[in-house]
């Protein structure tokens, strides 16, 4: 008997223990910044002196204008092409000016002095959009050297020309320069020698925009930052801000080491409990369950690492990441009383570490609703990015509501292009399920949805071999489904396991009574056969059923349905039949079903829903009073044998289902108005 007790409590205490070491290891290293504060309220603490130097860190705002000035004011930049003064010095040097070749020194001395400051075309220096010309500036690159310069000290290709004849000109006042200048074609080696160069211009200013102080000012240690019930200006929440940074980096934690392992260690243990509790209470019966209970531990370890890893290496991140999945997650395995409180527990290391932790913590458990809420009319398909829009409305609202209060300071835009990305990502991370679903052996409600839709291929089978059958299955799944909405079972299970518990009956249809009119002419299965006979062949309906939901890769969580939906009864109508007839009693193995009592509720709620419906066809009397004792005679039958011995159902929730079916019989077989005969 002990060794039982030990076994359940190893399973339910392993990875508790896990989930308690893991998140001591990963918890962080370094001290949080103790003050709460918010801009526009009193500074309720005492006052705060630096314990050690530190910048004082802009503002996303101040270093978005700043970027955007910095981008406004775009620096062209040029190339000094040294080829073309070489060549066209050199042409002026060959130049042939008759009688007044006595100018060529001239000319070729202007022409340096020209090319030296830089010549571009009569277009200009590229400058921006209503930018003056005067304190314009420019790169120039010679050599490989680039210096910044005034525009207005390169010339154009026009003010160069004038150039040249006004120096050539001083030097030789009695000659006609500008026609001997036009009469040699000089003028024509004047071209630009600077070429702007695009690529290269994008590149040094997004440099340079990358290049801007991210610090305005500093602040000494022993300086005072605030004093008790000033009132925290932007001023003010500025410098915080920015000792709160330094300090969280840079500080650590200057008391005993072993006290902070013992923090880390204490935290650990409230949420590793916060986590056990909320199973013990609102579901205990998990822990039995290995597989669900490893899956359970899975997402709240994805959940709590995902947190602590991105808050320690990117913060401004946690906006991106889809913490909602957390939810859809338990959604698909799990009842949604157990999906918030989980969600809750796995989100308390957002709740405690991130700087802006309660912000994130509100948003993503609204999202975490919203997105449940919203998942169950919008599943299939494109329908998801719908429910992904959806989540991202309720984080947005959630986000400016905090923003508007002055409880978050970071960039907005940057916050709302993540919070979109994050939601994206649940519909990119929703497929895992399918993973999951293999990894654990579980079956979720999507998979359980598709396999309640009647045109599923096996399904459709049933309804075209077996249309008795099919009916028949279908009233089932419409009863089981209001006894288990009674008592809070799984409905989705329950209408899968209705709509298959009978599928073996498509591989021999016309030996039951549903079926018989594929025989037409009144043709009757067991004419002729003995009742062991008869037994056998309704018995190898169950067996057959397994077989086919094998063939057909059923989830073993919806197969179980085929055997526990008749347990080990027997086959009453030919059981009492061979007995009357003379038959040995000690014979009688023929006639029980092989399969297994029912465990779950579900199965129970089958096995009852299954009885009652077969069996209702016979009654003769739609009073309240026969289907009343109708019902209790059928359950307490299953009772008597032991077919219900092993289930985990209550006797409360027995008593309400048998009320369900009470009120479903009196609606279905309702009595009728009987219509006068016309004279």
């Amino acid at each position: 008997m002990t060794k039982p007790e030990v076994r359940i409590n190893y399973r339910i205490v392993v990875p508790l223990v896990l989930i308690f070491v893991i998140l001591t290891l990963v918890f962080p290293r370094s001290a949080k910044f103790a003050y709460d504060y918010k801009k526009g309220s009193p500074w309720t603490h005492e006052t705060l002196l630096a314990q050690f130097d530190f910048p004082i860190l802009k503002t996303e705002e101040q270093l978005r204008e700043e970027r955007s000035r910095s981008k406004s004011a775009t620096v062209p930049y040029y190339r000094f092409r040294q080829d073309i003064v070489d060549n066209n010095l050199k042409a002026a040097g060959d130049l042939d000016l008759g009688e007044y070749s006595s100018l060529r020194p001239q000319i070729l001395s202007a022409l340096e002095n020209v090319y030296s400051r830089g010549v571009v075309t009569d277009e200009g220096v590229r400058l921006e959009k209503g930018e003056d010309p005067t304190s314009a500036v420019m790169y120039i690159q010679k050599g490989k050297r680039a210096t910044k310069r005034p525009a207005s000290e390169v010339y154009k290709e026009s003010d160069a020309r004038a150039r040249l004849l006004s120096d050539v000109s001083a030097k030789r006042q009695s000659a006609n320069v500008d026609s001997v200048l036009r009469a040699a074609r000089v003028y024509d080696l004047v071209t630009a020698n600077l070429d702007y160069d695009p690529r290269t211009t994008d590149l040094v200013n997004s440099e340079s925009s990358s290049r801007i102080s991210t610090t305005q000012g500093f602040v000494s240690a022993g300086q005072l930052i605030v004093s008790e019930g000033e009132i925290v200006t932007s001023e003010v929440a500025q410098m915080i801000d920015s000792y709160k940074v330094e300090y969280e980096n840079n500080m650590g934690y200057g008391g005993p080491k072993i006290l902070f392992w013992l923090g880390n260690a204490l935290l650990a243990l409230v949420i590793t409990l916060l986590f056990f509790l909320v199973i013990y209470f609102l579901n205990k019966r998990i822990f039995k369950d290995t597989r669900r209970y490893w899956y359970m531990v899975l997402v709240f370890l994805i959940a709590a690492l995902t947190t602590m890893l991105v808050n320690k290496y990117a913060p401004k991140f946690l906006y991106m990441v889809p913490f909602t999945l957390t939810a859809l997650y338990l959604e698909a395995f799990f009842k949604n009383k157990m999906n918030l409180p989980v969600c809750v527990a796995s989100f308390m290391p957002l709740l405690i570490f991130p700087s802006n932790g309660v912000v994130l913590f509100v948003m993503f458990t609204v999202a975490s609703v919203v997105a449940v809420f919203a998942f169950k009319y919008f599943n299939q398909g494109w329908q998801q990015f719908l429910t992904a829009g959806i989540v991202f409305i309720s984080l947005i609202i959630t986000y400016f509501g905090f923003r508007f209060i002055g409880m978050v300071s970071d960039d907005p835009y940057q916050a709302v292009l993540f919070m979109f990305i994050g939601s994206m990502l649940n519909v990119a991370g929703y497929p895992l399920i399918y993973l999951f679903e293999k990894m654990f052996g579980l079956v979720s409600n999507s998979r359980l949805l598709e396999l309640c839709d009647t045109n599923n291929p096996l399904l459709r089978d049933l309804e075209q071999k077996a249309p008795g059958t099919f009916q028949h299955s279908l009233q089932v799944m419409n009863m089981a489904d209001a006894a288990a909405r009674a008592i809070e079972a799984n409905s989705l299970l329950v209408r899968a396991g209705a709509l298959y518990h009978d599928i073996g009956k498509m591989m021999n249809p016309a030996c039951f009574i549903e079926n018989e009119s594929l025989l037409g002419n009144g043709t009757r299965y067991h004419d002729g056969l003995s009742a062991k006979e008869s037994a056998m062949a309704i018995i190898k309906h169950v067996s057959d059923g397994m077989a086919l939901a094998k063939e057909r890769k059923l989830p073993s969580l919806v197969s179980d349905f085929i055997k526990t939906h008749h347990g080990t009864s027997n086959t009453g109508y030919f059981y009492t039949k061979y007995l009357n007839e003379g038959g040995d009693p000690a014979d009688v193995d023929c006639f029980f079903y092989k399969g297994s009592k029912p465990r779950s509720k579900e199965q129970v709620i089958l096995m009852l829903c299954d009885s009652v419906e077969a069996a209702s066809r016979t009654l003769k009397d739609n009073s309240p009073e026969t289907f009343s004792q109708f019902v209790e005679n059928i359950v307490a039958g299953k009772v008597k044998i032991g077919q219900l011995d092993d289930a985990d159902i209550s006797i409360k929730q027995l008593n309400t289902v048998k009320d369900v079916l009470k009120n479903y019989l009196s609606q279905m077989y309702h009595e009728r108005v009987e219509y006068p005969h016309m004279k």
